[in-house]
């Protein structure tokens, strides 16, 4: 066996030892963390979104109850919505330089410093939701990221996931790839990438600013996030076309960043509580979604919505579109490239997997009679 080998056993016994379930995890760090010997620590913790996206900003709240909990109120955190303490698109840069010590956001933000950012939540025609936490705990993902994340002076930890998005609402239909043409659509990151590239002009708004853009026709087109979001915002009163699936979001992670001194810092047992109430919370946010967003659509369809798949031959120029962008960043991008090649493997395997055991199944039951 050798030296390399026994080096990588020994990192998967103790990433295995860290997250054997949230509950045994939270159980072994409160028993650590006696309040008599232990130190009282306080950080803050700076979310990229409002209150409002309850499923997502409720994540980090649940990550700071159960931290505390099995501190014995020792380790504290407080959290803070988009915008209170820094900017929600600057999450990464405060953790990073230590405004506060911890965050909640989406990697595919900070695309603009290094696309590989974007393998951390989600890129257009990659993994769904499952197969994104397959790549993040066991396929090597979280190593391949977390080594990027370094260089930033952050730890990266997966913390939630909205599962396959919606298309989007749209003022009038797609029926084909002509109608992307001119279409202005709100679509910020490599999904904007690439619909600009099939003919349409993203554009990137906040959440408060795309209702009216639609409502005065500013806009064509949004997509935001699901069923039970974008009931919230109201998209339906001004869009009725609602398009599925949402191609460029296929299985979006939420993640929860530490300033990595200050990971350093902490005791092994905070560690550890850490680390383990961010799993509970990855786990919590994908059932949230899975249980809130079928009732929101039913909703949606009673108020008049009208459901559409894209366009197969949309379908297909926008894959084809995807990964001729990918290859040509990693041709120029080499933490691109080395992230893409391993990323690419896993979801070629996982996909046959799927195809055999899970695709089948689904279909069998989502269409009998």
């Amino acid at each position: 066996m050798s030296v390399v080998r026994k080096s990588h056993q020994k990192n998967d016994m103790k990433r295995r030892d860290v997250l054997k379930g949230a509950g045994v995890g939270l159980l072994g760090a409160a028993a650590a963390a006696r309040a008599d010997e232990s130190p009282t620590i306080r950080w803050r913790l700076a979310s990229s979104f409002p209150k409002s996206v309850d499923a997502i900003y409720g994540a980090a709240e649940r990550l700071a109850r159960r931290v505390g909990e099995v501190t014995g109120g020792k380790f504290q955190i407080r959290v803070f919505a988009g915008g209170e303490i820094v900017p929600g698109l600057q999450v990464m840069d405060a953790v990073g330089q230590g405004t506060v010590e911890c965050g909640q956001t989406a990697g595919y933000y900070y695309v603009g410093k290094n696309m590989a950012f974007a393998f951390e939540t989600a890129v257009p025609f990659g993994l769904n939701a499952r197969q994104q936490i397959a790549w993040m705990y066991a396929g090597g993902g979280r190593e391949l990221m977390r080594d990027l994340y370094t260089e930033h002076g952050v730890v990266m930890f997966p913390g939630g996931n909205t599962g396959v998005q919606m298309g989007g609402w749209f003022r009038r239909e797609i029926k084909s790839i002509a109608d992307l043409k001119g279409l202005k659509m709100r679509i910020p990151g490599l999904g904007g990438q690439i619909l600009a590239r099939l003919g349409a002009v993203p554009q990137t708004l906040a959440g408060g600013d795309i209702y009216p853009a639609l409502e005065s026709g500013a806009l064509d087109a949004t997509e935001w996030v699901g069923p039970y979001d974008d009931e919230k915002l109201g998209f339906h009163k001004v869009a009725k076309h609602y398009y599925y699936p949402g191609w460029w979001e296929p299985g979006p992670q939420i993640s929860f960043y530490v300033n990595l001194k200050k990971w350093q810092e902490l005791p092994p047992a905070y560690r550890a509580a850490f680390e383990a109430a961010a799993a509970e919370a990855n786990l919590y946010m994908l059932a949230d979604y899975d249980a809130k967003n079928p009732p929101a659509l039913q909703r949606l369809l009673k108020a008049g919505v009208q459901l559409h798949a894209f366009p197969k031959d949309v379908m297909l120029a926008a894959r084809k579109t995807a990964f001729e962008m990918y290859e040509e960043e990693a041709r120029k991008n080499a933490v691109f490239k080395r992230i893409y090649t391993e990323w690419k493997k896993f979801a070629l395997a996982s996909d046959q997997w799927f195809k055999v055991a899970e695709s089948p199944y689904a279909n069998f039951m989502h269409y009998v009679k």
